[in-house]
C-alpha cells in the first residue's frame, strides 16, 4: 500500500459545481475507483480553489492510476471535470495532480520506536554477561 497526497486548483468560479458533483459521484465511478485500488480516498477543497487529495493505493499510486486510465467511466468523468479546473493545459485533471511527498506518518514512527524497544528488550534478554537480569 502506498499513501499519496496531491493538489490541484479548481477554478474559484466553479467551486459550487465542483462540490455538488462530488456530493453525488456516479456509482460506476465509485466502483471503478475501488476496483482499481483507490482505497481510503478523500478530497478536501479550500475556498480559494486549492484541492487536496489523499489516497491509499492498494499497491502503488502509479499502478492504481494506470488501471483507472483503462476505464471508460474515468475518461468520461475527467472530460466533464476538466472545465472546472485552472491550469490544466489540455491534460485531464487526474493527470495534472501535483504529488506532494510524505515526510511524516505517525504509525510508521511509532512502529519504528516499538521495533527499537523490541530490539533493546531482545538484546537485554540474551545478554550473556548477566546484565539486565
Amino acid at each position: 500500500m502506498q499513501r499519496a497526497c496531491f493538489r490541484l486548483r479548481v477554478d474559484p468560479a466553479h467551486l459550487d459545481e465542483y462540490r455538488a458533483r462530488h456530493a453525488a459521484v456516479w456509482p460506476e465511478m465509485l466502483t471503478a475507483l475501488k476496483e482499481t485500488g483507490w482505497d481510503n480516498y478523500s478530497l478536501f477543497l479550500a475556498d480559494d480553489g486549492w484541492l487536496i487529495g489523499y489516497v491509499e493505493a492498494r499497491d502503488d499510486y502509479e499502478s492504481a492510476q494506470r488501471r483507472m486510465d483503462l476505464t471508460q467511466v474515468n475518461a468520461r468523468w475527467q472530460a466533464e471535470m476538466s472545465r472546472l479546473f485552472d491550469g490544466l493545459d489540455g491534460d485531464a485533471p487526474d493527470r495534472s495532480f501535483e504529488l506532494i511527498p510524505e515526510i511524516f506518518h505517525l504509525e510508521d514512527q511509532l512502529a519504528a520506536i516499538e521495533n527499537t524497544n523490541d530490539q533493546t528488550n531482545d538484546d537485554t534478554k540474551y545478554d550473556t554477561k548477566g546484565a539486565g537480569q
